[in-house]
């Protein structure tokens, strides 16, 4: 019987292969048929040949993972599968590299994968996705990723003040504690990418901005990487001031969920008006990200398709 052995010199780096409670291991030797054991540091793979091939593929893949980033989620054991069994392409993106040492991010699936290279060919993209896409995280890192290697000056970041089908009335504090709820999506994808103290000192230095669309207007943004979050609600009016902001050596990335518009019934989406508008324009590029790239807990590709039927 055709068997494989694969050597993985840290005993702790196999713990993260095999996952909590060998849960990625028993799905990989479940899904592919093969029997897998470790010993003396090492895993051994027995089975059917083509089976024990697809087997030690995915486990060499999961040991670079585990090198290079500490860890192994279960999306990514779940897409390896997938491309073990024939049902999508594997996926080798080129990773971005963000501030925070050994923590280089992958796009997941191929719509993301898309939405990276979209963003490195074009100055302005569009992207429509559901919640959990990976549309602002892919965004902010690409952003990080352009700041460090000195291609853009600054980070602005902005999103519209629409609250989600409730008030929150009067908000105390100075301008920046009032945005500041609406900002926290942007907020977190950047704590994830940076030291606290180095995004603090960007911010103090304003090298990394964070405003409403509102205070966009008369202003021209020169290398700078701007992200317009939430993008679904804004208005038809709003979207041409924003877009009109771009300025020489700049980068623009706007993402919303077009089912998740939160203005007036009678109010057209500037995301959903811009998209069509701009569709044959060159330098503007278009996203669609669905169901199959969320990235999420699993559940959530689960319930968006719930309320999509």
């Amino acid at each position: 019987m055709p068997r494989s052995t694969i050597a993985v010199v840290d005993s702790k780096r196999l713990g993260t292969i095999f996952g909590p409670r060998d849960q990625h291991l028993r799905r990989i030797r479940d899904a592919l048929g093969v029997g897998v054991t470790a010993r003396d540091d090492a895993i051994h793979i027995d089975g059917e040949e083509g089976a024990v091939r697809r087997a030690t593929e995915i486990f060499e893949e999961l040991d670079r993972l585990a090198r290079d980033r500490g860890g192994v989620e279960s999306e990514e054991v779940a897409r390896l599968l997938a491309a073990a069994t024939g049902e999508e392409p594997p996926l080798r993106h080129e990773p971005i590299e963000v501030h925070k040492a050994g923590r280089p991010l992958v796009p997941r699936s191929a719509g993301q994968a898309t939405y990276v290279q979209a963003i490195r060919d074009n100055d302005i993209v569009l992207c429509a996705g559901p919640a959990g896409s990976g549309k602002t995280y892919l965004a902010v890192a690409m952003a990080v990723a352009a700041l460090r290697a000195e291609q853009v000056s600054k980070i602005v970041l902005v999103r519209p003040a629409v609250e989600a089908g409730e008030s929150l009335g009067y908000l105390p504090g100075d301008l920046q504690a009032k945005i500041n709820p609406y900002l926290r999506p942007l907020m977190d994808a950047l704590r994830e990418m940076m030291d606290y103290e180095q995004l603090k000192r960007l911010t103090e230095q304003d090298v990394i901005e964070m405003i409403p669309l509102a205070y966009m207007r008369g202003r021209t943004l020169n290398n700078a990487f701007i992200i317009l979050d939430e993008a679904q609600n804004t208005t038809v009016s709003q979207m041409k001031m924003f877009l009109t902001r771009l300025g020489m050596g700049s980068k623009m990335v706007i993402s919303g969920d077009t089912t998740q518009i939160d203005l007036p019934p009678d109010r057209t989406s500037g995301l959903v008006d811009a998209m069509r508008r701009l569709q044959s324009i060159a330098g503007c590029g278009q996203i669609r990200l669905g169901g199959a790239d969320i990235v999420r807990h699993r559940l959530v590709q689960r319930i968006v398709e719930a309320y999509d039927r």
